[in-house]
């Protein structure tokens, strides 16, 4: 069964897409630890990061660094954390979180619960800040 990710990719499950390319997907999380907690995934279906081709690997690395970078820009942050951790879903994925505090990263924490309309706006900003190809 395609995890909720791959469903994302082929559009069953509708997103909010902040940058994608042909192998890649950036979203907004929908329960963010802290405003503007973006997901970057391969669009092709691995478990685990660490099994993903080093090609595959390096190129979601660069996107990621891509879409951080247009995320600071975004929301306003000392830093954007990174976080692997690939227990939730079964789909190699990287967490990008603008932090002003450790605690921002903090993944036992209570989740955020923005409306929609939040969510899509804030997707359109970062989508301005990010720039297309490295």
């Amino acid at each position: 069964m395609a995890s909720i990710f791959s469903r994302i990719v082929s559009g069953e499950i509708p997103a909010h897409k902040v940058a994608e390319d042909a192998s890649h997907l950036a979203f907004l999380d929908i329960n963010p630890v802290a405003i503007g907690h973006v997901l970057i995934i391969p669009k092709k279906e691995i478990d685990y990061i660490f099994d993903l081709p080093s090609s595959d690997y390096l190129a979601l690395w660069a996107f990621a660094q891509q879409v951080g970078k247009g995320l600071k820009l975004a929301v306003p942050c000392l830093k954007v954390g990174i976080s692997v951790i690939g227990l939730e879903v079964p789909h190699a994925h990287i967490h990008l979180v603008p932090m002003q505090e450790m605690n921002d990263i903090n993944f036992s924490k209570k989740k955020l619960n923005p409306s929609q309309e939040e969510l899509q706006a804030l997707c359109e900003l970062i989508k301005s800040k990010v720039k297309p190809n490295l």
